[in-house]
C-alpha cells in the first residue's frame, strides 16, 4: 500500500468550510486542526508505513486528525469512522469538508483505523503523534522545567477470571497455538474429561466442596500433562508463550497438599495474572480502599501551560517511584547535562527514598511529600528518635543510645533490647518483649531531609498551589469512560499506545485553547 494524499480541487465548492469557519469558535479543536493540519501531519511524518508501490493508501493526514478527535470523544472506530462520513466539522478538521460522495476522502470502513494503528505499533515511532505536540510545545515555549508527576487506573478491556476458568483457559489456549500433530499430542496426554474447546467454566457442582476440589486438582495435573507434552520439541513462538502462561497459571494459586493433592491456596499471589485473554493485566490499589483490575497511566504535566509532556503505563501493581525516571526523560536524559532548575512535583508515592535519591543524583528538586512514620497505638514514632547517620547512632526518647547495626543491602537496625526493660516509656514506646527496633532505609538520608521541608509553610504553600493542576488534566483525559478510565484494546503495548494517543490528542486541544498559531517566525501563542 502506497502513500495516499489529497486531491487539489480548487472547482469544490466550500460551502461546509466557510459555515465551520463562522460557527466554531476560534479555540475549537476543528479550527486548530484544520488550520495547522498540514504542519502538524505532513505525509513525511507516515511515509515509512507505506510501500513504494501498490494501492493508494487513506492520506495519513486524514487518519491522523480522525485517530485525535476519536480518542477526544471516546468512539470506537466504527463510530469515528461514521462522525467522519456525517459530522462536517470532522471533516472540516481534515481538510475535505466539501468532498463529494464516493471520492476516496469522503469515508472510510472503519478497519481502516485498525490497519493504521497496526502500522504505527509495527514501526520504529509508534507513538509519533504524541512526540509530535510534545516537540511542538517546546519550540513554542510553552514547556518549562518544572513537573507534576500523577497516576490514574486503567481498568482492564477484559473479564477478570476465577483460577479454575484460567487454567482450564490457559490449557484451550495452548492447544490452539500448537500445530497440529504438537496439539495431537497434548491431547493424549490429557485425563479429564473435556474436550478442551467450549470456552467458559467446566461443569462441575459448584456447591459440592469435594467436587469443587476434585476439578482444581484435575485440572492442574492436565495443566503438568500438558507440559510433559512439550518436553524435547522446538517451540515457536506463539506457542512458547502459550506454554509460559499455563506455567504461571498453574504455579501461581496452586499449592500441594501433604496426600498430593492440588488445591487453591488462600490469599493473592505477588503479581499475579488475573486474565488469560489479557496476561499482562493485574490487580492494582490506588489507595487502600480502592482496588482495580488491569492497568495504570502516568503523566508529566507541565503545570503552567496544563500540556502533558510525557505519558506511560505500567502494570497495575507497579508503583508510581518506578516509572517516574521514564516520565522525567526530557528534564534528566540518560546522556548529557539535567535541565538546570528542573523541579519534581507529586504526592507520597513519589516520595520513596529510592526516588529521592535519584532526584538527587540528575541535580532535580523534589517537591513530593513523604510519608510521616507512624507506630501502632499512637505510640512514639520514629521521627521521635534522633538518628545521628554519621555516628550511625539512634538515641530514643528516653535518651537511650544504641548502635546501628548496618545491614548488607545499605541502612540497618538499631536494637535497644533489654534497655527497654527497665525504661519508664516502655509502654508508650512498645509492646514487644524483645525491645524496640528502629529500622534505618538505605536513603534514610534523603527521606529525612525531604520530611523537614514540608514542614516549611512556604513549602507547603508551593505544594499546595501547583500539585493538584495535573488532577485537573487527569480529568481530561478520564471524561470518556470508553477509551479513558476503561481501556478499550488488550495488552500493555497496546494500551500504551493509546494512552499516548489520547495524551496528545489532549495536548492538541490544550494548544488550541491557548490560540496556538503558526506564523512566519515560528510557532507563537496569539490569545484570542
Amino acid at each position: 500500500m502506497t502513500l495516499g494524499r489529497l486531491l487539489r480541487r480548487p472547482d469544490l465548492p466550500t460551502a461546509g468550510a466557510r459555515w465551520c469557519e463562522a460557527a466554531l469558535p476560534e479555540e475549537s479543536v476543528y479550527r486548530f486542526l484544520a488550520r495547522e493540519r498540514t504542519r502538524l501531519f505532513p505525509p513525511e511524518l507516515f511515509a515509512d508505513l507505506f510501500q513504494a508501490t501498490g494501492r493508494r493508501s487513506v492520506p495519513p493526514s486524514i487518519l491522523a486528525v480522525v485517530m485525535v478527535l476519536q480518542r477526544l470523544e471516546g468512539l470506537s472506530d466504527r463510530e469515528a469512522a461514521d462522525r467522519f462520513a456525517f459530522d462536517v466539522r470532522w471533516r472540516y478538521a481534515a481538510g475535505v469538508a466539501d468532498a463529494v460522495a464516493g471520492e476516496e476522502t469522503a469515508s472510510f470502513a472503519s478497519t481502516v483505523l485498525v490497519d493504521f494503528r497496526a502500522r504505527l505499533r509495527r514501526s520504529a515511532d509508534p507513538d509519533r503523534i504524541f512526540r509530535v505536540t510534545c516537540e511542538l510545545a517546546r519550540q513554542a515555549g510553552l514547556v518549562g522545567v518544572r513537573r507534576v508527576l500523577d497516576s490514574t487506573p486503567l481498568e482492564d478491556a477484559v473479564a477478570t477470571q476465577d483460577t479454575v476458568t484460567m487454567l482450564r483457559g490457559a490449557i484451550r489456549g495452548l492447544l490452539r497455538a500448537c500445530p497440529p500433530p504438537l496439539a495431537a499430542k497434548v491431547r493424549r496426554l490429557l485425563r479429564r474429561d473435556d474436550d478442551y474447546i467450549t470456552p467458559g467454566k467446566p461443569v462441575c457442582d459448584w456447591q459440592d466442596r469435594a467436587a469443587r476440589e476434585e476439578l482444581v486438582d484435575a485440572l492442574v495435573r492436565d495443566g503438568y500433562r500438558a507440559h510433559d507434552a512439550l518436553r524435547g520439541e522446538r517451540l515457536d513462538a506463539r506457542v512458547a508463550e502459550a506454554a509460559a502462561l499455563l506455567a504461571t497459571v498453574t504455579g501461581q494459586d496452586i499449592e500441594e497438599t501433604s496426600d498430593g493433592r492440588f488445591r487453591i491456596f488462600e490469599g493473592t499471589a505477588p503479581d499475579r495474572v488475573i486474565s488469560t485473554v489479557d496476561p499482562e493485566a493485574r490487580h492494582g490499589h490506588k489507595t487502600a480502599a480502592h482496588g482495580f483490575d488491569g492497568d495504570k497511566g502516568h503523566v508529566a504535566v507541565d503545570p503552567d501551560s496544563e500540556i502533558i509532556g510525557a505519558a506511560e503505563v505500567s502494570p497495575a501493581a507497579t508503583g508510581d517511584a518506578v516509572v517516574a525516571p521514564t516520565l522525567l526523560g526530557d528534564l534528566a536524559p540518560d546522556e548529557g547535562e539535567p535541565t538546570a532548575g528542573g523541579v519534581v512535583y507529586g504526592d507520597s508515592a513519589y516520595g520513596t527514598g529510592t526516588h529521592l535519591a535519584w532526584l538527587d543524583e540528575h541535580g532535580l528538586t523534589p517537591m513530593v511529600t513523604t510519608q510521616i512514620p507512624t507506630a501502632p497505638g499512637g505510640r512514639f514514632a520514629k521521627d521521635q528518635f534522633r538518628v545521628d547517620l554519621q555516628a550511625q547512632t539512634v538515641t530514643c526518647p528516653a535518651r537511650v543510645t544504641v548502635a546501628i547495626s548496618p545491614a548488607r543491602r545499605g541502612g540497618g537496625r538499631a536494637w535497644f533490647g533489654a534497655a527497654c526493660s527497665v525504661c519508664p516509656l516502655r509502654d508508650a514506646c512498645t509492646s514487644s518483649v524483645r525491645g524496640r527496633v528502629v529500622t534505618i532505609h538505605p536513603h534514610e538520608a534523603q527521606l529525612a531531609a525531604a520530611r523537614a521541608r514540608q514542614r516549611d509553610p512556604v513549602w507547603r504553600a508551593d505544594y499546595r498551589a501547583t500539585r493538584p493542576k495535573v488532577e485537573r488534566k487527569l480529568a481530561h483525559l478520564l471524561r470518556r469512560r470508553h477509551g479513558g478510565r476503561r481501556a478499550r484494546v488488550r495488552g500493555l503495548v497496546r494500551v500504551t499506545q493509546d494512552w499516548k494517543l489520547l495524551a496528545g490528542a489532549v495536548n492538541l486541544a490544550r494548544f488550541a485553547a491557548l490560540g496556538l498559531r503558526s506564523t512566519s517566525t515560528g510557532w507563537q501563542v496569539q490569545p484570542a
